[in-house]
């Protein structure tokens, strides 16, 4: 089953770093935010990675959780995490179960030669485990602001 905009996020379940579970059910009454990206320890996943710890206090006291979600294994991430400091959890989806439900699986060219890979995108859940905003395919710089501006946009609502 997909998300789609202004309904429930179907059901799922995760692990992730610091030994936690991260469900459809695991965050009801926080708002969410899930950013996919494609590999630990690559440019853009690094610089996407820091920009959301750095703002990763004006989430929290927006009143949301980040998670990070690749394809990467749990030893992958926990180094990653390490290495940049990352004070929120990385979710491990190695069977891309939560890549296919968000639909972030697509083909891509690298170097020449098809590949499926993931594509960098962003999905804001309410606390009402409803998803309220997706941003697909996106560019690092100023995402992570925009993110921020619409969790903020979402308390305000509220």
């Amino acid at each position: 089953m997909a998300v789609v905009v202004n309904k429930p996020i179907p059901e799922f379940e995760a692990q992730a770093t610091g030994g936690i579970k991260v469900s459809n059910q695991s965050h009801l009454g926080q708002t969410v935010v899930l950013y996919f990206y494609p590999k630990d320890n690559t440019p853009g996943c690094t610089t996407e990675a820091m920009q959301f710890r750095d703002k990763y206090k004006d989430f929290v006291k927006a009143g949301a959780q980040v998670f990070g979600v690749s394809r990467d294994n749990m030893k992958s991430h926990d180094d990653f995490k390490a290495k940049l400091e990352l004070p929120f959890e990385l979710v491990a989806d190695t069977e891309e179960k939560m890549c296919h439900m968000f639909g972030v699986v697509k083909n891509k060219i690298m170097y020449g030669k098809k590949v499926k890979g993931i594509e960098r995108s962003t999905f804001l859940i309410g606390p009402d485990g409803v998803l309220k905003h997706e941003w697909r395919g996106l560019k690092v710089p100023g995402h992570v602001e925009e993110v921020l501006k619409a969790v903020k946009a979402l308390k305000k609502a509220a």
